[in-house]
């Protein structure tokens, strides 16, 4: 992916964009697998899918399908669809056609948290209080309880494991069904609110309600903790090559390095131009050593680690950015936002 955030033009004009008005907060953003389409889990029970292409038309809504809030969504792994939760305690896979089929119930439970994996047909983790559901070659596993509701969940690099983030630490559990493996408790007291497991498979990153963030070395089970933040850290992000994590709730972009001897020790890298308010959610991208941050006030940059350079690509406007999500060919980004405003960027110049 070439772009040059020294063009002018990335100074003096905003890149091409779909941008449609829902009445719902959106939660939730996701590309389908092949990138052909994008879409947006809303306050109402809807999941709104669209074309990835900004300039085919959009069709109309459809029926909400969750009984309340959608609360997550990830592209399907298996299919060309989706799959969402929400505060119904439903996950539903959509297909690409919209229909939807049923493959949790959990009354009374929130499906907050999902991620994804290609690894084999594909694997999907929710979770649901405090436990985490596995849904992998037509069956459905369960793993937990926890100490605490499930606060955040990533697969490992090789999919073989998932990390669950709960009160006092986090859980890793080996996802066999060869050979039945204890989970592996790594402890540290507090409320840990995301988890992130890093690209190379060998760190996992936590931010706490105590506005820092928390990093373990896998096979050592060693940690370190990096302050500084004047809010919680709820969005992490590694880069591709799991060089830099890139965290929230700074008024730059953050990145600490993780190459040689890691962060300890070590200021993060801040670059780019200070924006409007706090970042509430970053994202790296999939292949590049660009990052995407949104701010609580609305505004959206787009930063270069290479450069230390940043351009703003959407301009503040009092709605929060609360979704992030990169096409897999890195040309496009999702964003939405608490006042349901559906924005799909073309960097492509």
């Amino acid at each position: 992916m070439k772009i040059d955030l020294a063009n002018p033009a990335w100074q003096q004009t905003l890149p091409p964009a779909r941008s449609l008005a829902t009445d719902a907060p959106v939660a939730a953003c996701a590309f389908n697998k092949d990138g052909s389409t994008v879409a947006f889990a809303l306050g109402d029970g809807q999941v709104r899918v669209l074309p990835a292409d900004i300039k085919a038309a959009a069709p109309d809504a459809a029926a909400p399908l969750h009984k309340g809030v959608v609360l997550s969504l990830v592209g399907d792994p298996a299919g060309d669809g989706f799959v969402s939760g929400g505060d119904d305690g439903r996950v539903l896979r959509i297909a690409a056609d919209g229909s939807a089929t049923e493959l949790l119930a959990q009354k009374g439970k929130w499906i907050e948290h999902l991620v994804a994996h290609k690894t084999g047909a594909g694997a999907i983790a929710a979770s649901a209080g405090k436990t985490m559901f596995l849904f992998r070659d037509g069956e459905a596993r369960e793993f937990g309880p926890h100490p605490s509701t499930v606060a955040g969940l990533d697969f490992s690099k090789d999919g073989s494991r998932v990390a669950c983030a709960h009160y006092g630490g986090i859980t890793v559990w080996s996802l066999s069904k060869d050979v039945a493996l204890p989970p592996r408790r790594f402890a540290w007291q507090g409320s840990h609110v995301a988890l992130r497991w890093s690209t190379d498979g060998k760190f996992i990153a936590t931010g706490t309600q105590e506005n820092d963030i928390h990093v373990w070395r896998v096979a050592q089970a060693t940690d370190m903790r990096m302050q500084g933040y004047p809010a919680k850290v709820k969005s992490l992000s590694w880069t591709a090559d799991a060089r830099f994590l890139y965290t929230s709730s700074q008024p730059v972009f953050t990145a600490w390095p993780f190459s040689g001897k890691g962060p300890e020790g070590k200021p993060p890298l801040q670059f780019g131009d200070e924006g409007a308010g706090l970042m509430t959610v970053v994202a790296a991208h999939p292949s590049a050593e660009f990052v995407a941050g949104g701010y609580d006030s609305g505004e959206l940059q787009l930063g270069d680690i290479r450069t230390r350079r940043s351009v703003v690509l959407k301009m503040a406007d009092g709605a929060a950015i609360t979704c992030l999500a990169w096409s897999p060919d890195g040309y496009k980004l999702a964003v939405g936002n608490d006042r349901g405003d559906l924005l799909v960027i073309d960097l492509r110049r």
